[in-house]
Parts: structure tokens; C-alpha cells; sequence
């Protein structure tokens, strides 16, 4: 292994304030060991100091994902090949632990191999799409608390201001709650200024979660329209999916390693005689939890899809199991999808042709037969569904023809 490397090999153990780094030569001798500060100053000096032993290959960086993500860009934009480490088990470290043991050690798994994983680029709309949903993620828990604590005030409160609030569905004692006025005695007005401030704090949080949605629609559908189009797939669904395959989903191998960063490919459990597979509790849980959203959707919806499941249930598998295989089968075409995504057709161009034909809405959408409004909302954007589109493409193709 070690010459098949150029001279030089890097690993770096990556902190807040500091990244301690290491070099080994190509027959894994270590060469020194320095540490740089987290800046981008820092990461240039680290990226000369490497390159100051001989020509560089690889360099492994632990935690790409968070301490090491800047360091990763860097030298990602300097040509430098970076790979991802994962952080060494215990076991091997036999109970000692150091920054340049733990850097050491990085450098090692690139020279032997076993760090072999491309890191995610996170410099284009996927990285925009995951600092928004965390924001958004944050907002929803917010929201939350702030009707739990409204109607936990609400058992408590005077009763004459409880009295007219209790029966209330969440979004009339919002708006009643809103409008409450100081009054009464220390404790009623205390008691109105409080669900009020809980009321006005939903309302601003649920308008922040809107605009928040709008916009991850709008960097979903620029990323990869053709997912956002799949049938059962929404903007959130298509955020945690494009969230876990990261701006560049070509380091992903197979579907067969997407299926397992979603969590969606069954555990092997064998043992002697026995043969079995278990359920997989690893991966990306938000990514196999969008799984199987889609997979429940199309129970519902998709002609198909029932028939699938219709099918299984024949052959004695439970509604749990059906929905495990479902979302194996889903992680494949989910991996087509991000990997090499068909063009869908734009609803704009759709509207401007039926345009061009003289076409009304209604007529539209009786041929495809399909509601006005959602004809209408397709072309505008405000729904993306891959099938109509391509229907409706092809509808309008014949007439022009």
C-alpha cells in the first residue's frame, strides 16, 4: 500500500482553537508532529509545513463534519486529496490518549487504507439547506415549548381568565391569547401578560418556520429537482436525504452504501446453523426516518405500491416488514436520484407552452385528468411532481406535433 502513496502522508486531529497534525513517510515512519491554529492563516501555515517534507498525498482529517470542516474545504481548494477519518476506538488506544497520538493514528488509517471515505464538500446549496433546517429544527422545538408552557399556565391561571380559554382549539387560543389586555389583580394581569407573551412568541416563531420552509423548498428544488418531483417526497423529506449524500453524492460508492448510511439495508445476524438478518439501528436516522415518510405516503397513494404491499402481506410478512423492504427499494431509486438525476420537466416552460397553444387551465387538466389548481400550482413551482410534469410534456408535445 504504502507505494502506491506519493512522499508524504498527513493526519490531523482536529479541535475548536487548535488541529494538531502529523506526517509519515510512505513507509509509515513518523516525521514530526506540529500543532496550528483553527483559522485559515493556520490552515495554510499546517498545508506548508506538510508540504515542507516532500511531495503530499493524502491527508486525513478527523471530524469533517464539524471541528474539521473548515481545514477540509482549505485543502480540498489547495488540490489536496482529503480523507475522512473516524475517531480511533478505545480498544486500540490501550487506555492512553493524546492529540498527536490520536493525529499519528489518522495519518496511519489513510496509509493502510482503512480511511478511504471521501469527505462531504459542504460548499454548495446542500450545506445552505442543512444550516437552515438546523435553524428550523431549533425554532420547532421552541414553538413547542412555548404552547406546553401556555396551556400548563392555562390549568393554573384565575378562573376568569382560564374560563373563556378552556375548549379552545391551539389556533383560537393563540389569537385569543394575543389579544389579551392587562386588568384585573396582580395575579390576573400577571397571568395575561404572561399567556400573552407565550401567545405573540408562537405566533413570531411560526412565522419564522414558514420562511424558513419557503426557503429550503426553493434550495431544494434548485439542488435536485428531479428528487423533489418523486412521488411521496416534500421539501423537508428531500432536505434530510440531500442532508445525508452532502454536496457532492458521487463519494457515495453504490446504492448499496446509501442504503446503509440511511439505515435502510438489513443487519446481518448469522451464527452456526442459524441464518438471519436483524433490523439496521445505525446510519442516519433523519435520513431513514425521510425513508420511510415516502414509503408511508405511497402506501397510501401509489397504485403500485399497494400492489407491492398487497402482495408481501400474501406471502406473510407483517406491515413493519413491508415497510422495511419498501424502504430498501425507495434508498435505490433515492440513490439514482442524487447520483444521476433526470431532467424534469420546468413549470414555467410548461405554462409558457400551454400558452403558446391556447390552452385554458381546465382543458389541461382534463386531459391529464388532474385538478385546475394543482395544474396551476405545478406551474408555478409551488408543488413539483415528476410524473404529471412529464405528462403534461408530453401532452402538450402531441398538440404542438
Amino acid at each position: 500500500m504504502a507505494e502506491d502513496q506519493p512522499g508524504v502522508i498527513g493526519g490531523v486531529d482536529t479541535h475548536r482553537d487548535a488541529h494538531v497534525a502529523a506526517a509519515l513517510d510512505t513507509a509509515g515512519r513518523l516525521l514530526a508532529v506540529a500543532s496550528f491554529s483553527a483559522t485559515h492563516i493556520g490552515y495554510g501555515r499546517l498545508l506548508r509545513w506538510l508540504r515542507g517534507w516532500g511531495e503530499l498525498g493524502c491527508v486525513g482529517v478527523e471530524g469533517t463534519g464539524s471541528y474539521g470542516a473548515g481545514l477540509a474545504r482549505f485543502l480540498s481548494a489547495e488540490g489536496v486529496e482529503v480523507k475522512e477519518v473516524i475517531r480511533p476506538r478505545r480498544q486500540t488506544r490501550r487506555g492512553a490518549k493524546s492529540d498527536p497520538a490520536d493525529a499519528e493514528a489518522a495519518a496511519r488509517a489513510v496509509l493502510s487504507g482503512e480511511a478511504s471515505g471521501l469527505p462531504k464538500s459542504a460548499d454548495g446549496a446542500v450545506e445552505a439547506i442543512r444550516m437552515l433546517r438546523a435553524a428550523r429544527r431549533s425554532a420547532v422545538k421552541a414553538r413547542t415549548c412555548a404552547i406546553n408552557q401556555l396551556k400548563a399556565l392555562l390549568v393554573t391561571a384565575p378562573e376568569q381568565v382560564a374560563a373563556p380559554l378552556r375548549g379552545s382549539s391551539t389556533a383560537a387560543l393563540m389569537a385569543a391569547c394575543c389579544g389579551l389586555r392587562p386588568g384585573g389583580g396582580e395575579a390576573v394581569a400577571a397571568a395575561k401578560m404572561s399567556m400573552r407573551c407565550l401567545a405573540r412568541r408562537h405566533r413570531a416563531l411560526s412565522a419564522e418556520i414558514s420562511e424558513l420552509d419557503a426557503e429550503i423548498a426553493r434550495l431544494c428544488a434548485k439542488a435536485n429537482p428531479a428528487l423533489i418531483a418523486a412521488r411521496g417526497v416534500g421539501a423537508d423529506t428531500a432536505a434530510a436525504l440531500l442532508i445525508a449524500a452532502g454536496d457532492n453524492p458521487q463519494r457515495l460508492r453504490s446504492e448499496a452504501s446509501f442504503a446503509a448510511l440511511c439505515g435502510a439495508c438489513p443487519v446481518e445476524a448469522s451464527s452456526g446453523r442459524t441464518v438471519r438478518h436483524r433490523l439496521n439501528r445505525g446510519g442516519d436516522r433523519q435520513a431513514n426516518n425521510a425513508l420511510w415518510r415516502i414509503a408511508t405516503v405511497r402506501l397510501r397513494c401509489d397504485q403500485q405500491t399497494k400492489d407491492y404491499a398487497a402482495r408481501r402481506r400474501a406471502e406473510g410478512k407483517n406491515d413493519r416488514e413491508i415497510i422495511r423492504c419498501l424502504k430498501r427499494y425507495i434508498a435505490r431509486e433515492i440513490y439514482r436520484l442524487l447520483t444521476d438525476p433526470p431532467v424534469v420537466p420546468h413549470g414555467a416552460d410548461l405554462r409558457q407552452q400551454r400558452q403558446l397553444n391556447a390552452m385554458t387551465l381546465d382543458t389541461a387538466a382534463a386531459a391529464l385528468n388532474a385538478w385546475p389548481t394543482r395544474i396551476s400550482h405545478l406551474e408555478r413551482g409551488l408543488i413539483h411532481d415528476r410524473d404529471l410534469a412529464e405528462r403534461y410534456q408530453q401532452h402538450l408535445t402531441q398538440i404542438t406535433t
